[in-house]
Order: structure tokens, then C-alpha cells, then sequence
């Protein structure tokens, strides 16, 4: 979206704007690669109700709309501090939605994780001058992007209490976003215009398959990974992801670490040495509770 399709020496070219056409691609190739591998791979009996998949689907796409309109209306530190401070809030509505509990480790290992994401993303960089203001409207739209970010992964972790598999759990999310994206784009007139640019320049269509084979194969890891784990250690992995980019970018490149950032790596550390162990912990007792039964003395 930020480079011009088709220019010469004469024409300066044409750039492509609309986003939700391209989040369409998205959802239908990811949508074959999940029908594709429902019907040559054997997948358990499916037992969810088909509208069930909707709720996941429509969430995630008001999250996404709420996501980059809150953008516009709030500050870089601001974005940077609700990006990594989603566990608490995918905890809480766990709670809500599938009456998952936590142990109270879990949420301080939480609460550290996202304080040291915090501290190293902010101290990574310089604010982008460009950066708004933080307004209310932005907060309002910044608290329904992790309201409805949160519900999305917990109900689809809900969802696979149905015995489902992840590819499955896939077709059926992807299939109603590909109807209420092409509902939306053809209630603003912009899904012939989207095909046409398409046509008109095959760079771009070669690109946005390529975006979309990338997508498709994330969502593929994506939700094998809340089927397995849950939709807490997702949203750590993915608030890990972040600041793993950045240090990652540091050491490439040579950019310098700050001293808070440095601090703030360390309590990233701390926190999942601490989850390790207090895991580890709640697997000992657990095998300790276990009865062993004495061996039966024959006469």
C-alpha cells in the first residue's frame, strides 16, 4: 500500500489503499488452505454449530476496524502500552467466557511481562513525530480493540471443546469473515474497483498473494497454538514477539539497547523463569497427590 503500481517514465503510477480488500484475500486463501486440508487430511467428527464460528469472526473483525482507528486518535506510548498489556485482559475474559481460572502466579507473571515488554518497547525508540495526541475517542476505541481481541482468541479457545482440529477451527472462522468482508466491500462499492486494480497490474496481484500465503500459514500456527495452549500463553507469545523483533533488530543492525530497555528485558526473563518454575512446582504437587496404590500380598 505504500509503493505505486504500473509507473513509467511519464506516469507516476497508481497505489492501492484499501486494506479491507486485501484482508478478503487474506480470509479466502486462508479459507482453501483450511478446506483443502480438511478434505485430504482426516479430521475428527465435526460437532460445532456452524454459527458459532460467526461470534469469533465478527469480533475479530471490530477488534481490526478498532485497531487502526485507534490509531489515528492516540499517542505511540499509548499503543505501545495496550499492545503489551493484552494477557490481563485475555485472562479476564477468560474468565468470562469459558470460567477459566488462574493461579495467582499467573497473573504476577502477567503483570511482569507486560510491565518489561513496556519498558523495552518505549525505550527502544524515539515517538514517531507524526504521533497523535491521545484523545478519549482513541481510548474508548483502544479499550474495544482489547475487549473484542480478547474475546475472539477465548472463544475460539472455547470452541475446541467441541473436539475440533485447528484446521477445521480455521475454515469455519475464515468462512464468515470472507462473508462479512465481502458484505462490507460490496456495500461500499469497493470490491469491483479492488478486482480491477488487481487486473490492471499483476505486480500487485503477485504481492498479495504472497501476503496471503504468509497470512494463511500464521493463522495456520496461530490457532494450532490456542487449540494447545490456551488463548493466555498465545496472547504472551504474541506480546513476546514484539519486543523479541526489536532486540532482534538491535543486534542485526547495531541500534543500542537503553539501560530501561536492558531492565526491562530482564523482567521479560524473570517473569517466564518464574512461570517455568511455578509450573513445574504445580506438576510436582500434582503427581504427589496422586494415591499409590500398596501391592496386594498374595497368601
Amino acid at each position: 500500500m505504500t509503493r505505486s503500481y504500473g509507473a513509467t517514465a511519464t506516469s507516476p503510477g497508481e497505489r492501492f489503499t484499501d486494506s479491507q480488500f486485501l484482508v478478503l484475500m487474506n480470509r479466502v486463501l486462508a479459507l482453501i488452505v483450511a478446506g483443502l486440508s480438511c478434505v485430504l487430511c482426516k479430521q475428527p467428527r465435526h460437532g460445532a454449530p456452524m454459527y458459532r464460528y460467526s461470534f469469533a469472526s465478527l469480533s475479530n473483525v471490530l477488534s481490526s476496524w478498532c485497531q487502526y482507528e485507534a490509531l489515528k486518535f492516540v499517542s505511540f506510548p499509548t499503543q505501545v502500552l495496550a499492545k503489551a498489556s493484552k494477557v490481563i485482559p485475555v485472562m479476564l475474559m477468560g474468565k468470562l467466557v469459558s470460567r477459566r481460572s488462574y493461579e495467582h502466579w499467573e497473573y504476577l507473571t502477567a503483570t511482569l511481562i507486560s510491565i518489561g515488554v513496556s519498558m523495552f518497547l518505549l525505550s527502544s525508540g524515539p515517538e514517531p513525530r507524526s504521533s497523535p495526541a491521545t484523545t478519549l475517542s482513541g481510548l474508548i476505541l483502544l479499550a474495544g480493540y482489547i475487549a473484542f481481541d480478547s474475546f475472539t482468541s477465548n472463544w475460539q479457545d472455547a470452541l475446541f471443546a467441541y473436539k475440533m482440529s485447528s484446521v477445521q477451527m480455521m475454515f469455519g472462522v475464515n468462512f464468515f469473515s470472507c462473508l462479512f468482508t465481502v458484505g462490507s466491500l460490496l456495500e461500499q462499492g469497493a470490491l469491483l474497483e479492488g478486482t480491477r486494480f488487481m487486473g490492471r497490474h499483476s505486480e500487485f496481484a503477485a504481492h498479495a498473494l504472497l501476503l496471503s500465503i504468509c497470512s494463511a500459514c500464521g493463522q495456520l500456527f496461530i490457532f494450532y497454538t490456542i487449540g494447545q495452549f490456551g488463548a493466555a500463553v498465545f496472547t504472551i507469545i504474541m506480546t513476546l514477539r514484539q519486543a523479541f523483533a526489536i532486540l532482534l533488530s538491535c543486534l542485526l543492525y547495531g541500534h543500542t539497547v537503553t539501560v530501561v530497555g536492558g531492565l526491562g528485558v530482564a523482567v521479560v526473563f524473570a517473569a517466564l523463569l518464574l512461570r517455568v518454575y511455578a509450573r513445574g512446582r504445580l506438576k510436582q504437587r500434582g503427581k504427589k497427590a496422586v494415591p499409590v496404590e500398596s501391592p496386594v500380598q498374595k497368601v
